[in-house]
């Protein structure tokens, strides 16, 4: 019996051995028998071909875009701020009121300045009518009526005393006579001269009066203007600087607000000594640059809708950076644009036939290399190391490296290897 036992607990363990067995050959066949795991797709990436063809030559700069004409808004006289006529922000019309300062302090000293002149004037009036002075010419008049009655005394006397006819006492008096006339003319002569200069003077102070006074009212009526302040362009208004109720002009011409007018915008930037002679020519100095047209990039890569011509070309080469300045203008409807605005500018400064071309985005930069990843017949990924040239547009010319109907990556470069397989799309 015991040996029985023995044997059926041997056949028991042996039959749980086999089980497990063939559980484990089982797993590891679901695992990996007959079944291959799936290979992964090639990513797909965006490709662009080589072209060729003549293109314009471009040459960029950095500038900022700056008013044509921007004024400061300040108050010239001294008084609270009344009121404000203008929403910030907004565009104003030349001529157009945009605030007022308190006027009736101003108005009082008008009124004051008229009534100083109006007695200057009648002072004036009153001096000319040189009273003292006509009354001296009679005295002067009268004096030498006497004198020339006493000349003739004497005439008369002279001869008659030589003949014993009159007295010697006769023709003494008259002689007397005629002495103390000549004395009175003479004093009366005297005080008609000084009292013409007295006069003189007094009209002359009298019209110095009249400008005087005539001037105070003109200043009165100009500080009575300055408390309307209108503008003296037509552009947009910035932000208020001072709010209705306050004092303005003690000290200073307060700064209110500031208008610019941005239609024509300007655009200030630099050009090299290089740029500026591909600019210029020898034998038409200035007019080549005042042919150019300039575009407009701003700062989401849009261009300006408008093309941009030059204004002015400085006179001198900046010695410390070897750069000209130069202005350009560009119309700007609406002035959507604003002052202060950095942008790009980009012109054509040459022509290059059969050129090679290849977008900029595809373009890397590898160990100071430019390197483009080029997609052959069987969309194998190979590293191709070029030499550029100058830019046209968004594209750049390739001067060696490239063949025209190549193909080149220009969008999902991170995803791929070189020697790896893609899946090209043309892309949008």
């Amino acid at each position: 019996m015991k040996i029985l036992h023995i044997r059926s607990l041997a056949v028991s363990l042996a039959v749980l051995v086999l089980g497990t067995a063939l559980v484990i050959s089982s797993g590891c066949k679901s695992k990996g028998g007959g079944h291959t795991e799936a290979k992964a797709a090639p990513p797909t990436v965006v490709v662009a071909s080589v072209n060729q063809k003549t293109v314009p030559i471009y040459s960029e700069y950095v500038g900022q875009t700056r008013a044509d004409n921007t004024v400061e808004l300040r108050a010239r006289v001294e008084g609270v701020l009344q009121r404000v006529y203008f929403r910030e922000g907004t565009p104003v019309k030349k001529g157009q009121l945009l605030f007022t300062i308190d006027k009736r302090p101003f108005d009082a000293a008008l009124q004051s300045a008229k009534a100083i002149a109006a007695k200057a004037v009648a002072d004036l009036a009153q001096a000319q009518q040189r009273t003292d002075v006509l009354q001296a010419q009679a005295q002067l008049a009268e004096a030498n009526a006497v004198l020339t009655r006493a000349d003739q005394d004497v005439k008369r006397l002279a001869p008659l005393a030589k003949e014993k006819a009159v007295t010697e006492q006769d023709l003494d008096a008259a002689i007397a006579q005629q002495r103390s006339a000549k004395a009175t003319v003479d004093a009366r002569q005297a005080n008609l001269t000084n009292l013409e200069a007295a006069v003189k003077y007094t009209i002359e102070r009298a019209r110095a009066e009249v400008s005087a006074a005539n001037a105070r009212v003109t200043q009165a009526a100009l500080d009575l203007s300055y408390c309307d302040i209108y503008s003296p362009i037509g552009g947009t208004i910035g932000f208020l600087q001072v709010d209705e109720g306050n004092l303005v002009g003690r000290n200073d011409a307060t700064l209110l607000a500031t208008v610019s007018a941005s239609d024509p915008l300007l655009v200030d930037f630099s050009v090299s000594e290089i740029e500026y002679l591909k600019l210029t020519d020898p034998k038409t100095v200035g007019e080549r640059a005042g042919a150019l047209r300039f575009d407009l990039i701003l700062s989401d890569e849009s261009i300006h809708p408008y093309q941009g011509t030059f204004r002015v070309l400085d006179r001198t080469v900046d010695p410390t950076t070897g750069t000209v300045k130069v202005e350009a203008t560009f119309p700007n409807p609406g002035s959507y644009l604003r002052p202060g605005q950095f942008a790009r500018l980009r012109v054509a400064v040459a022509e290059k036939e059969n050129a090679i071309l290849v977008p900029q985005r595809a373009v890397q930069e590898l160990q100071g290399s430019k390197t483009v990843m080029v997609v052959d017949a069987q969309n194998m990924v190979s590293v191709r190391t070029i030499k550029l040239g100058d830019k046209s547009e968004k594209d750049v010319v390739v001067l060696d490296g490239l063949n025209p109907g190549e193909r080149v990556i220009v969008e999902g470069m991170q995803k791929v290897r070189p020697g790896s397989q893609v899946n090209p799309s043309a892309g949008g």
